[in-house]
């Protein structure tokens, strides 16, 4: 008996030192190849480069829409990079708005290795470029994360006064999510990373939006209903239909015209 459960123990220990050393590959999944560009969704725009405050020199592109002055920064998914993200930016084009979407360290053409604290670091450079490097009044500037993005823009508006906060799939902490994909291991194991969304939330004072699908199958319904809770007023919950990755477009036209809605309420 005592043999077994020695055995039992090992065991654990030694996928728990797995899943430790394995966390960072199974959160970020960066494409360096850039499958496209604005041009070629019939969109202009202007090819930027900036600085993170610790040198990192990342990459992104502004997309303007003539006679708006409200930008949407864009914080995207674990996955790929900026140009997998040409129908989002079409919507967002199409509702009037400059759109400014970059690629965290170590996705695209940017440069270095993705982590948290980096990711954060990189949000805050991109406010710097859009607030400073080219002088768009904070209150005219809307963040829009969207999965792993939720909790980046999440955490920059928990610093910063932006005009609405936007959050597509969102999760409310590593935590949560890794009690549900490994419900004994997670408390066992020593998380690398937070990704607290919730509790940047309670910080924010910005008009939130949380959209969030039943039907999505990578983050559960249940853990963007946590965001929501969390979160302060003024605040909105939108319920959209389809999968995690192209719900917002099996939910059209109503997605686009809610978004609309929150952003210009007159």
């Amino acid at each position: 008996m005592l043999g077994s459960i020695v055995t039992s123990l090992l065991v654990l220990l030694l996928l728990s030192s797995l899943l430790y050393l394995q966390q960072p590959s199974m959160i970020f999944f960066p494409y360096r190849e850039l499958a496209s560009t604005p041009a070629e969704w019939g969109l202009e725009y202007d090819d930027v480069s900036f600085k993170a405050q610790d040198g990192t020199r990342l990459h992104g592109w502004y997309i303007p829409h003539q006679g708006s002055d409200q930008v949407l920064l864009f914080f995207h998914g674990n996955a790929g990079n900026i140009s997998h993200r040409g129908e989002s930016v079409a919507i967002f084009h199409q509702l009037g708005l400059n759109v400014f979407i970059f690629d965290y360290r170590g996705y695209g053409h940017s440069q270095g290795k993705p982590s948290e604290e980096g990711l954060y670091e990189d949000a805050r450079a991109a406010w710097h470029y859009l607030t400073v490097t080219r002088g768009i009044d904070e209150a005219g500037i809307i963040l829009f994360g969207r999965s792993l993005g939720t909790a980046v823009a999440s955490k920059l508006a928990s610093e910063v006064q932006p005009q609405a906060l936007i959050l597509e799939s969102a999760f409310s902490s590593a935590r949560d999510v890794a009690k549900l994909v490994f419900p004994m291991l997670s408390y066992v194991t020593i998380l690398r990373f937070k990704f607290d969304t919730a509790d940047y939330v309670r910080s924010v004072t910005s008009p939130l939006l949380v959209v969030h699908s039943p039907d999505d199958e990578i983050i559960p319904f249940e853990l963007g209903e946590k965001v929501y809770q969390a979160a302060n007023q003024p605040k909105q919950f939108l319920a959209i239909e389809g999968d995690h990755n192209t719900g917002f477009l099996r939910s059209q036209p109503a997605y686009e015209r809610a978004l609309g809605e929150f952003i210009s309420p007159d």
